[in-house]
């Protein structure tokens, strides 16, 4: 059984981080329409911050993807649940995710959007854990680096709890 456990970073340093990676896009991307794809459940609250801050046309889609099921270690295996509707060919892109751990799932994304002939394609995640990072893989808006805790918290989920706490929290373990 698991419990919420502490804050490992705060709404206020959440926030920050989404306005400074913003102005970052704002400025890359100035006079063009961006397509932001969301990698469904977890980037959606990162995705809803972020995109109010942006000052181009912005398109949304999203993906929804799975690696971890209900466990709390991914399986290594990505599996595409749905797919984008939006014709991605010849259009800036950025995938937009919560959380980058092993690396594994954004390096297949990055490979599936590559083959659809994108102008251009980018990562963007608000927390990054880079002690787990097995796939080689560059993300060019890097959130938040975080400490190998299993953690949960704006948009992050333990089963599907606990997306919703404003803060990033880690879980803990509690004995029965």
């Amino acid at each position: 059984m698991y419990k919420l456990g502490d804050i490992v970073v705060n709404r206020e340093t959440i926030k920050k981080r989404v306005s400074e990676l913003a102005k970052q896009i704002n400025t890359d991307y100035a006079g063009k329409e961006v397509v932001l794809i969301g990698v469904l459940k977890g980037a959606m609250v990162f995705l809803a911050d972020l995109m109010r801050e942006l000052e181009m046309p912005v398109v949304v889609d999203f993906i929804v993807v799975s690696s971890y099921g209900i466990e709390t270690e991914t399986s290594g295996v990505v599996l595409v649940l749905r797919d984008v509707n939006t014709d991605i060919e010849g259009k800036h892109v950025i995938i937009v995710e919560d959380l980058v751990d092993t690396g594994v799932t954004l390096k297949y994304l990055r490979e599936l959007f590559q083959s659809r002939n994108p102008a251009s394609l980018k990562l963007c995640t608000i927390f990054d854990k880079p002690s787990r990072r097995t796939a080689d893989l560059k993300v060019e808006y890097l959130g938040i680096s975080v400490e190998d805790y299993f953690i949960v918290g704006y948009g992050l989920d333990y089963a599907n709890k606990y997306r919703n706490c404003p803060d990033l929290r880690m879980v803990v373990q509690i004995e029965d």
